[in-house]
């Protein structure tokens, strides 16, 4: 056999660049500014850079909000700030998504990263602001807790993965990142 009917046999196909097929302002969102274009786990690079950006976010919403930026409800505490990012990087780049994936003939290919930023997003949202910058490692925690959610998909996220289009890529995340924002909660008591 000659290489290319190896590679084809038994290779593992890597991110293969699709990204390239799409318009740069497309692709640099969606990959959330290139961290999906790792050609090595690019879900994992992309959910790191979003941890990376959550502590200067958790920085300004303590400079613009200060305690505003979150309330607790039954000793469970609601970050807006993180809440309203969550949401906001779940429905703004649905179009893009979409085009990217019809661009690149795909579904769901992993250089897609902004649904595992939206996931970050809604960890922290029941993390209080002050505890993200006191302890840093809290994000650490939260990335951590997100992967495995993510990535094994268990209590029926991976249904959520049936949406159609972009749907199904963005809500899976938001769902696994609920879940660990539910087992951030008792971390905050522990700090």
């Amino acid at each position: 056999m000659n290489r290319e009917e190896l590679k084809e046999k038994y290779g593992k196909q890597r991110v293969p660049h699709q990204w390239r097929k799409t318009d740069m302002f497309t692709a640099l969102v969606v990959t959330f500014l290139g961290s999906g274009m790792s050609p090595k786990a690019p879900g994992t690079m992309g959910s790191l850079a979003a941890a990376v950006v959550a502590y200067p976010m958790a920085m300004l919403a303590a400079s613009l909000l200060g305690s505003n930026a979150e309330f607790f409800v039954n000793r469970i505490c609601i970050n807006l700030f993180f809440l309203a990012a969550a949401v906001v990087v779940f429905l703004a780049p649905i179009p893009l998504v979409n085009k990217a994936m019809k661009d690149c003939s795909t579904e769901d290919p992993g250089w897609i990263v902004i649904d595992e930023v939206c996931g970050i997003f809604m960890s922290l949202a029941f993390v209080p602001t002050s505890a993200i910058l006191a302890h840093p490692w809290v994000l650490l925690v939260a990335f951590a807790l997100f992967r495995f959610f993510d990535i094994l998909k268990p209590l029926g996220i991976h249904r959520f993965e049936k949406f159609p289009e972009a749907w199904g890529v963005m809500a899976d995340d938001l769902l696994g990142g609920i879940y660990a924002g539910l087992l951030m909660i008792p971390i905050y008591y522990l700090v």
